[in-house]
């Protein structure tokens, strides 16, 4: 049966952050995900996950000034310093709350740049960081992101992540398959759930085309799940959608695999 976490960074956004994680647990949510924790001590955050009986299922390392459009820096020459700074301090978190997956973020490419001229800094910076996860049994995950709602972003497509995974070659590096975004990119979700059966470490779920409820929308999402379970996927299944009207309101679909 799919493990569902609420990714608090766009769930129960009704109340603030660390207001979530009780939000999440009354819910019937057994995990959480979020892109970034905040500003809260990794201690305060471990606090809250134990009082409310939560898994802290993923997490994103630091990325970068959103405010001045960074989305993560992975692939971006000239700045590895910043990459392993934000590892360093994503290690800290996963160490003091038992998570065990850490999304690195690639960056945006500039337009007409070629991308070869920041694979080599991909790769150097995923093994490095993949190499200071290890000894903590943390997974350094990364995640094709489609092109239509994150314009220039580095990495787009289920293959050219595993073609860079292969290149990292280290087995704590795995793809992060969120099937809103290879709907986009890709289509095909069953086959691409069967193929990839094993090499994907977290998963994620959103309505497509307007990243809603997985209950609305062109893709069979209860088809999925239960293809996930029959392909031997038994790790998260992160819900990172923007609810319609409300978190609660909109969590009907979700009954049948929650805690209540």
């Amino acid at each position: 049966m799919p493990r569902l976490a609420a990714n608090i960074s766009w769930l129960f956004t009704e109340v603030p952050l660390l207001d979530r994680f009780a939000a999440a647990a009354a819910a019937g949510f057994s995990a959480v995900e979020c892109q970034f924790p905040g500003d809260a001590p990794p201690t305060e955050i471990a606090a809250l996950l134990r009082k409310h009986g939560l898994t802290l299922a993923l997490f994103n390392m630091f990325a970068g000034d959103y405010a001045k459009g960074d989305r993560g820096m992975g692939a971006l020459p000239g700045r590895e310093t910043e990459f392993m700074a934000g590892i360093e301090r994503a290690l800290e978190l996963a160490r003091a709350t038992g998570c065990t997956r850490i999304h690195a973020l690639a960056g945006l490419w500039p337009e007409g740049r070629p991308k070869s001229q920041g694979e080599e800094t991909y790769v150097a910076n995923l093994r490095r960081a993949a190499d200071l996860a290890a000894p903590h049994g943390v997974t350094i995950l990364i995640e094709p992101l489609n092109s239509r709602d994150n314009p220039g972003y580095f990495l787009n497509t289920c293959a050219d992540a595993l073609r860079t995974i292969e290149r990292v070659g280290r087995a704590n590096l795995s793809l992060q398959f969120d099937l809103y975004h290879c709907q986009i990119m890709e289509g095909d979700l069953a086959r691409h759930v069967r193929s990839l059966a094993g090499r994907f470490a977290h998963v994620q779920i959103a309505g497509v085309p307007d990243r809603n409820e997985p209950d609305i929308g062109e893709v069979n999402f209860p088809y999925l799940l239960d293809l996930l379970d029959e392909t031997g996927y038994r790790g998260w299944v992160g819900c990172e959608y923007r609810p319609r009207a409300g978190t609660v309101a909109g969590l009907g679909w979700a009954r049948r695999w929650l805690n209540r």
